[in-house]
């Protein structure tokens, strides 16, 4: 069985299953509102020149997301 990492943690190119959302309220309502939800695959495809923000395949979508954020959402590498 494979263990909880935050998102921000899995390497790029790595396809991984969302398992949870830490971000409060209203983050929580606005990322699910974008394909973020758990049961989700969700890939980092790849990141700005500084590492921050990282663009994520999402439900077909590439929505790019700050590495606070990123470290708030649990997921399971796959």
């Amino acid at each position: 069985m494979s263990s909880h990492i935050k998102l921000s943690e899995l390497s790029l190119g790595k396809d991984g299953i969302i398992t949870a959302l830490n971000t409060g309220e209203a983050s929580n309502a606005r990322l699910t509102d974008m394909g973020f939800y758990p049961s989700a695959h969700i890939k980092p495809l790849f990141s700005a020149l500084w590492g921050d923000p990282v663009a994520y395949r999402v439900q077909n979508a590439v929505i790019a997301l700050r590495r606070s954020d990123a470290e708030k959402i649990a997921v399971i590498p796959i």
